[in-house]
This record gives C-alpha cells, sequence and structure tokens, in this order.
C-alpha cells in the first residue's frame, strides 16, 4: 500500500491545501492529513477544531483521512507506516526551506521520501496567515478558503477582536 502523509498546522485550511491533498490522493493509496500541534504558536483554531474542518471539506475524497499529531512530522510518518511525506510549494523560498527538512528527514528516517507538489498558480499567493489577516480586516476570503470555514473563520476573528488578541 502507497502510504503518505500531508502534515501541517492548517489554520485554517485553504483552497491551495485542499488542491494539494486532492492530487496528492491521487497518487497514493491512502493520505493521511496531519494537523500539527504545535505548543510554540496560538492558532487561530484549536487542534480539534481543525481536523473536523479538514475530516468536513475531505468527506468526499475516500483514501484521505485527518488526524492530529505532535512532535516530527518524520516519526509521525513512521507511525503511520507512510513512505511519504507531501510538502506544497509556493515559491523558490518555500523550497530552500522545505529542500533542508526533506535533507533532515531523509538521514532521519532513510525509507520514507519527500514528495513535493507545486501548488496551483491561482493559490501561488495564498498562505493561512494571508486569510486571517485578510479576516481580521473584514476582507472577502471566499476566494481563499472552503465555504464551510469562512463562517468559522470570522466568528474566531470576532471572539479575538474583542478581547484584544490577534
Amino acid at each position: 500500500m502507497r502510504r503518505a502523509v500531508y502534515p501541517g498546522s492548517f489554520d485554517p485550511v485553504t483552497l491551495g491545501h485542499l488542491d494539494i491533498i486532492g492530487r496528492a490522493a491521487r497518487l497514493v493509496d491512502e493520505l493521511i492529513v496531519g494537523v500539527l500541534v504545535n505548543s510554540a504558536k496560538t492558532p487561530l483554531f484549536s487542534v480539534e477544531e481543525r481536523v473536523s474542518m479538514l475530516a468536513e471539506v475531505t468527506k468526499d475524497i475516500p483514501n484521505v483521512r485527518v488526524e492530529a499529531f505532535s512532535g516530527l512530522s518524520v516519526d509521525f510518518a513512521k507511525e503511520c507506516s507512510a513512505r511519504m511525506i507531501v510538502r506544497g510549494l509556493r515559491a523558490i523560498t518555500d523550497f530552500e526551506y522545505e529542500l533542508q527538512m526533506a535533507q533532515t528527514n531523509r538521514i532521519m528516517a532513510e525509507d520514507i521520501d519527500t514528495l513535493f507538489l507545486t501548488t496551483n498558480l491561482k493559490y501561488a499567493y495564498l498562505s493561512s496567515t494571508t486569510v486571517k489577516e485578510v479576516a481580521f480586516y473584514g476582507g472577502d476570503i471566499s476566494h481563499f478558503v472552503p465555504e464551510t470555514v469562512i463562517g468559522p473563520v470570522f466568528r474566531r476573528m470576532a471572539e479575538r477582536k474583542q478581547k484584544g488578541k490577534f
């Protein structure tokens, strides 16, 4: 079985993420979307909320499952018996960082390869950070995230504004 993991924070999931998920899912028998628990960051959504959102927006892709994880992506791949880690590349600046991570992972687990997928050009500019910034100022994020994510993003931004946190 060809199994891969696609790790990330997905805070929130974007149409760019979904593009990579859909394309990667066609290349493998099973794709596990790993939602990173990162205690060093203050995410917009809890890991449970991010897992739930991703499960909802990928429910029509039968060979995708979504799980939370903490720690190193390469260790998560090992735990899942995956032979590949999928990473999306938007720009050359992504490549430098991702190449370094892929090489490090290869040293740590020589039987796990990194599969780079270049983003669809219509999402090359897109990041979760961009989505949050546009939403914070009340902009239209409908071209950036799945429809089911729009309401939760704006509700969470409103909560953050009330508390004075962004």
